[in-house]
């Protein structure tokens, strides 16, 4: 007899109305290495989006169960996994790679030959159980609610990566962070505070940059009435800013160079407004400007992260947490960007 769950699956690519809410949903079996997790929290990001629209070139099989970030408790272990055992609580490393290749070997997981994401290609964490590799389990210490423990790994991993391991970034240096209202960008910000760097916000409402100031950004742009290009500049004395996070591409590019310093760095993770931004190459060369690409994180970004937010010195920020079978509702407000922080899915039971 098949032992069945509730899950949301997408049957073909869309908008949201493709996320199905199902019941019968055949549960995964933990082979070896592997474990069974009983999902207590689901977290959303941006990354759901695109696997419901379709990824060029990396289409998961259909069906398909989003969901990246989960925390809950081992229900079963595979053959061979030591270290854990049923009843633990945990949060899930979202990263899955070979860990044969000469990237793995050196500890480089990001740049694996084989590289993907719990959700992106294999079943994720919008459902009642999911199946994943043992070694991506770190135990949650007590004290922390499920929704704040899903809310952390892959937002956390990706801004440590991105600003701190690409980036460099130094005490005293100025960071401009686009995007800071989302999952990545509220967690760049407490990071790069972190550090002792001076934090711009750049986010599309005057009560999102209110939000974004109490959680240590210094100063704040509303794109929505001012350039963020011109309005770096002026709180630089024209001088510029060390570091831009970038993750939106094609509409901000050119400003984002233009905002930096000489010899300042962008850093990229992603491309929402389009993947083919015009560059004028004798603004890198002349002013000296590095452009850094980055992806999640390796095994030992992940456990620094977190144990920072278990030290609570990085602290998830939590928009509105919703019951699983409203997932398409959660990716309409994510669509929307009508939030700030992360998005949550919880089973119900």
């Amino acid at each position: 007899m098949t032992v069945t769950m509730r899950a949301v699956r997408i049957h073909e690519h869309g908008g949201p109305e493709v996320l199905r809410y199902e019941e019968d949903v055949p549960v995964p079996e933990p082979g070896p290495g592997e474990a069974l997790v009983k999902v207590k929290a689901c977290a959303l990001n941006y990354l759901d989006i695109w696997v419901r629209r379709g990824l060029p070139g990396i289409p998961p099989k259909l069906p398909h169960i989003p969901g990246s970030d989960v925390a809950g408790v081992v229900e079963k272990l595979g053959e061979g996994v030591e270290g854990f055992r049923p009843g633990e609580r945990v949060v899930v490393n979202p990263s899955l790679s070979c860990g044969r290749c000469e990237y793995c070997r050196r500890g480089e997981d990001p740049l694996c030959d084989e590289y993907h994401i719990l959700g992106e290609h294999v079943d994720g964490g919008y459902a009642e159980f999911v199946k994943v590799p043992a070694r991506n389990l770190m135990r949650i210490p007590e004290g922390f609610a499920w929704e704040e423990a899903a809310a952390a790994p892959l937002v956390y991993q990706t801004a440590w990566r991105a600003l701190i391991t690409r980036a460099q970034l130094r005490p005293g240096e100025t960071v401009l962070v686009l995007g800071a209202s989302g999952g990545v960008g509220t967690a760049c910000v407490q990071i790069a505070k972190l550090v002792g760097a001076r934090v711009i916000a750049v986010a599309g409402s005057d009560e999102k940059l209110q939000r974004l100031r109490e959680l240590g950004a210094d100063e704040g742009i509303n794109h929505a009435t001012a350039d963020f290009g011109t309005e770096a500049w002026k709180l630089t004395n024209k001088r510029g800013v060390d570091v831009v996070v970038d993750s939106v591409g094609e509409a901000t590019w050119e400003r984002s160079l233009r905002a930096l310093a000489k010899d300042g760095r962008l850093v990229t993770y992603g491309a929402t407004s389009g993947p083919k931004p015009p560059t004028d190459v004798r603004l890198v060369f002349w002013r000296q400007l590095r452009i850094i690409g980055t992806t999640m994180g390796n095994h030992h970004e992940f456990t620094r992260v977190m144990e920072l937010v278990w030290q609570r010195k990085l602290r998830p920020v939590i928009d509105r947490v919703f019951p699983l079978q409203e997932a398409a509702e959660a990716q309409r407000r994510m669509e929307a960007r009508e939030h700030l922080g992360k998005i949550v899915l919880v089973p119900e039971g």
